[in-house]
């Protein structure tokens, strides 16, 4: 390829090309010896003909046999069909400018996601894989430091937790512990462990191990806020552990649902703590096999203590920045907001489409830790009103199917969208003494749309906003971000005291302060009415004071292939693998 583009790419196939085998030698970075092997193996390969010149003034020639885009082609595929897409994506990348290589490869790409059946060898069973694309890998699989949905979603597939939380019943289930109990003032939890799990390289789990991680996760971690108020954590043998509290929290068990008090082997099984998270070894229903740039390759633990699952393999791609914008809307595989989206000419094909709105919302967030016109609530109270959540979905679409009056979409389902009233807004922007400052905003690519719209309706205005790169968000003055509740209140007080997450950076620390004093209320309260009063509260503080303008609720949808059976979204909108299975 790097010869036809220097030497080939001006002259009809086939026709030889004079040449120097100096000018071969530089376009390839090797000595003229290295040049006359590499000629001799693509002339062996029928990629080209070599016409060495023989004798003074016969200068040799070269005449290129295939054509470049056909060659990309079918190299780049034969390199995926191997398992290497970092080296196909870097092909494409380099070398397919001029070219068609790239739609045509992405084209022929977008057929091998899904769910594969391989062909079985003799004696044995065909594999059941399900491949599919996401547009960013993950940002780690240490649960300690968890934020993100999709590195959840992977660690809830390679980890286990001592408890669950079933969505459905709406309640806590055995997990890694079969029982557990606490004292009547709920600062005291024991949990007894089942026998038999075992870690993916044959270690049995001890309460030595869940020790070991709960330690870990309280050592300023960026879920620490799991262990607040934890004193001590005790072995009682080996399969029985009690924690001890300083302050009454009635649903610790279900703080121990979460994915990032995930369980791992103790002092990381021996291996470099380094080392362990290149690939981690959980109790999970998979087991990670490779992490790369490109790839994420799982595969199933035939000792699953839950049973095996049906899935023999999962092969995750992660596609490079500049071909997730040519994938999106292909891509037949679609597990949450992060990655593809499927569109509806789908449907004409009888394929499965599983839908449910996403239990969340998009939001604008003001950062009132620093100074800036922002400390205004007038001037917040008056972009409230600007941004109109309804027209903000009429006008925009797609996705965004809920106007937000709320962190979750029964909320806001239930409240009337009023009109705009100019009148209001002009008078509530006078009293808020704005003076054109400049507005620094951060908005993440994915929120692209939404920040034009808020950009051009502040503008309407009289109100300057300004977008900054994504990465500046601590500094800037108010932030669009997501939020995902996938389960319970957990979730809700997860929002407010994860050390990574927007609202604790841009909350000033009495506000904070206050937050946490409804959050400890609210994990000693007798039943869920009183729990969800607290933290009923601390929503209507930031609505009301518009630290926080909810904008709106997204729907998120997957198609699948009538013969995979066995697929729901589970709570943070993706596809649970552990229970897929193929007719």
């Amino acid at each position: 390829m790097l010869l036809f583009e220097h030497f080939g790419k001006d002259t009809e196939l086939g026709n030889p090309v004079e040449v120097k085998l100096e000018q071969l030698s530089e376009a390839l970075y090797c000595t003229p010896r290295n040049a006359k092997l590499i000629l001799a193996k693509l002339q062996s390969e029928q990629l080209i003909v070599w016409l060495p010149g023989r004798g003074r003034g016969n200068r040799s020639r070269i005449a290129f046999k295939v054509d470049k885009e056909a060659y990309l082609i079918e190299f780049s595929q034969s390199l995926i069909e191997e398992g290497n897409y970092k080296r196909a994506f870097d092909l494409i990348g380099t070398h397919a400018t001029g070219t068609l290589a790239k739609p045509k490869f992405l084209e022929w790409l977008d057929k091998q996601f899904g769910y594969k059946k391989g062909e079985a060898g003799e004696g044995q069973h065909p594999q059941d894989t399900l491949v599919f694309p996401v547009l960013k890998p993950p940002l780690t699989l240490d649960p300690a430091e968890l934020l993100d949905s999709f590195d959840s979603h992977l660690i809830r597939q390679i980890f286990d937790r001592l408890l669950r939380f079933d969505v459905r019943q709406g309640s806590i289930v055995p997990m890694l512990a079969h029982a557990w109990s606490s004292n009547s003032c709920a600062t005291e939890w024991t949990f007894h462990l089942r026998k038999g799990v075992r870690f993916h390289n044959g270690q049995e789990l001890t309460s030595r191990d869940v020790k070991f991680t709960l330690e870990r996760l309280q050592s300023g971690t960026a879920n620490s806020w799991l262990m607040r108020g934890v004193e001590s954590i005790e072995t009682m043998g080996p399969r029985a552990l009690r924690v001890k509290l300083s302050r009454p929290n009635r649903i610790f068990d279900r703080f121990m649902c979460s994915a990032a008090a995930s369980i791992l082997p103790y002092g990381f099984a021996g291996i470099e703590e380094a080392n362990y998270w290149s690939l981690p070894l959980g109790t999970g229903a998979f087991r990670l096999i490779s992490w790369s740039a490109g790839q994420i390759e799982l595969a199933a633990f035939d000792a699953y203590f839950q049973g095996r699952p049906y899935l023999d393999s999962v092969d995750i791609v992660i596609l490079p920045d500049d071909c997730a914008l040519e994938m999106e809307g292909n891509a037949k595989v679609h597990h949450s907001m992060d990655t593809m989206r499927m569109y509806s000419y789908a449907k004409g094909e009888a394929w499965q489409e599983i839908e449910k709105l996403c239990q969340g919302c998009t939001m604008l967030i003001w950062n009132v830790s620093r100074e800036g016109p922002q400390q205004s609530e007038a001037l917040r109270r008056t972009v409230k009103m600007i941004l109109h959540p309804g027209e903000m979905v009429a006008e925009l679409g797609g996705e965004r199917v809920l106007p937000a009056f709320g962190f979750r979409p029964e909320t806001s389902s239930s409240h009337t969208v009023e009109p705009m009233r100019p009148e209001r807004i002009r008078r509530a922007l006078e009293e808020s003494g704005y003076a054109g400052e400049v507005l620094r905003f951060a908005c993440h690519p994915k929120y692209s749309e939404d920040s034009l719209w808020i950009m051009n309706r502040l503008s309407e205005w009289g109100i300057s906003a300004e977008a900054a790169d994504y990465e500046s968000w601590p500094a800037a003055d108010f932030c669009i971000s997501g939020l995902v509740f996938p389960e319970d209140e957990v979730c809700e007080i997860e929002a407010y005291e994860h050390r990574d997450y927007i609202m604790n950076f841009y909350f000033d620390e009495e506000r904070k302060k206050w937050i946490t004093g409804r959050i400890d209320e609210a994990v000693a309260a007798e039943t869920t009415e009183q729990r969800r009063m607290y933290l009923k509260e601390i929503e209507d503080l930031v609505r009301d004071e518009a630290t926080v303008i909810f904008l709106h609720h997204r729907r998120i949808s997957t198609f699948m292939h009538p013969s995979v059976r066995g697929v729901s979204l589970n709570s943070l909108g993706w596809i649970d693998f552990q229970n897929v299975w193929l007719e």
